[in-house]
């Protein structure tokens, strides 16, 4: 793909003016001097090093511990881009959660035939204890974080779903509060939604969730894999500004289906727990017995209904990329609707004629692991050389299975600031989505990943990517949708 042929979400397709609506960002780009955004941008850089907004990357035995970079040029989305996007957020997310509740139930939907059964029921991600339980509410996945990209003025995908531990929520935080305090005069040019009700948010929905015989002020903790984990800085950030308890699993034990806290003033009770640990390390009696991350016997006390789990184990199947690719026929069969949101077009590797179309056409397509996560495992066709084409193809020979194809889509670009001047570069999109007792509530704003190097299509923060602020809209003033 080429950059020129990308549709920009400043100036359009034509890149000669400002898109309506825009031209106030456009004017102060081109009024506020290179030197002074670049001031500003370090300034930033600065602040999250100070406040230790870091993350590792694993593998590495020098500099494992980075900063993700920041750009100092916000992204912004209209109000009626934002209603649009909402209301299919939700869409998904109610479909996602009646997809789990139904196959660790009835399982409704494999019976009819809408999702093959095998890549359900094999499926690494299906938590077989879980089978038969149901969580308050019926609500599995609380916390879901969905990545969207854009092609277009009016359309958006989504990439993937995330369900299981979805990260980057603290970044969606901090980089507006860098905003707020270094481009205060972006918020009198534009009416800026605020994300900083966002933990108190997140407290309603796990307060909301307390299994029945919590008291009226649940207690509520969140357990991390400790400070070696990568986004512990967003464990502790979270923790923080909930007003909850930080734990690690041997800060808590299991007494007669009860899980509680150790304190100096002796044992607490916990109800409900945000969990960023996997599946895998929640409880040694059932998963892994090497684990020492989690807690044991935490799985009988979920399974006694005297403990929420937060998201719950097992939504992980909901982050399958074989998985995602059945969501459009998922959100029909749960809502009666069509996606508002569509899928990218997708080739499961499985099926031999698709696994055919993906060996032919290698050069120019993506192809992805089914449960691969932060950009690896993966092959950007058009970026690779021969030789990992070649190399890929004989993995995908060998386990077609385990990989999805789909097309090199145009990603939009945002003007960002480079080394040499202001380019555009290609961006992605996670918003947050809450679902509790009280529904379903989509944070007006989220996490803009940004491409760095040029012509790049991968975004993670693990393979060189950055963020911007990301601007939600209010009122009827706000930028067209049309270009």
């Amino acid at each position: 793909m080429g950059e020129g042929r990308a549709f920009d979400e400043l100036w359009g397709s034509s890149r000669g003016r400002a898109r309506p609506g825009f031209e106030p960002l456009a004017h102060w780009l081109r009024e506020t001097p290179r030197a002074e955004l670049e001031r500003r941008q370090q300034a930033a850089e600065a602040a999250f090093r100070s406040l230790g907004i870091t993350f590792s990357v694993y593998g590495e035995e020098e500099a494992a511990e980075r900063i993700i970079p920041f750009d100092i040029v916000p992204r912004i989305f209209s109000a009626a881009e934002w209603s649009r996007l909402s209301a299919g957020l939700e869409q998904r997310v109610r479909a996602i959660n009646a997809f789990i509740d139904d196959i660790y139930g009835a399982r409704k939907i494999l019976t009819a035939g809408v999702v093959p059964a095998d890549i359900v029921l094999a499926n690494p991600q299906f938590c077989i204890p879980c089978a038969g339980a149901r969580p308050p509410h019926g609500v599995y996945a609380h916390i879901c974080g969905i990545d969207l990209i854009r092609t277009g003025p009016d359309e958006f995908y989504v990439l993937e779903d995330n369900a299981r531990t979805p990260s980057g929520v603290s970044y969606m935080i901090e980089n507006r509060d860098a905003m707020l305090r270094l481009c205060p005069e972006l918020f009198d040019i534009f009416p800026v939604r605020p994300v900083d009700s966002y933990p108190e948010l997140l407290r309603q929905t796990l307060y909301s969730v307390a299994p029945e015989g919590a008291s009226r002020e649940p207690r509520c903790v969140l357990l991390t894999p400790g400070h070696h984990n990568s986004a512990f800085y967003e464990h502790s950030f979270l923790a923080d500004n909930m007003g909850i308890e930080l734990v690690e699993g041997t800060d808590l034990v299991v007494d007669d289906d009860q899980v509680w806290m150790k304190t100096i003033d002796g044992p607490v009770r916990v109800d409900v727990i945000y969990r960023r640990i996997d599946d895998a390390f929640l409880d040694p009696l059932v998963f892994r017995r090497d684990s020492l991350l989690g807690v044991p016997g935490l799985m009988a006390a979920y399974l006694a209904g005297n403990v929420t789990l937060v998201n719950a184990p097992g939504t992980g199947i909901a982050d399958d990329k074989a998985i995602y690719s059945y969501m459009p026929e998922i959100v029909r069969y749960y809502t009666g609707e069509e996606a508002k949101l569509p899928n990218v077009e997708t080739w499961r590797c499985r099926d031999p004629e698709a696994l055919r179309y993906t060996l032919d056409n290698l050069d120019k397509l993506v192809v992805k692991l089914v449960d691969g996560s932060g950009g690896y495992g993966m092959l950007v066709g058009p970026t690779a050389s021969r030789r990992e084409i070649e190399a890929f193809r004989a993995q995908l020979k060998a386990q077609p299975e385990r990989y999805i194809a789909q097309p090199t889509l145009a990603l939009s670009t945002v003007p960002t600031l480079g080394s040499e001047e202001l380019a555009p570069r290609h961006v992605d999109f996670r918003p947050f989505v809450l679902s509790g007792g009280n529904g379903v509530l989509t944070v007006p704003g989220g996490l803009t990943r940004v491409a760095l190097r040029k012509g790049s299509l991968v975004v993670n923060s693990s393979q060189g990517g950055g963020t911007k602020d990301s601007f939600v809209l209010s009122g009827g003033d706000d930028p067209a949708v049309e270009s």
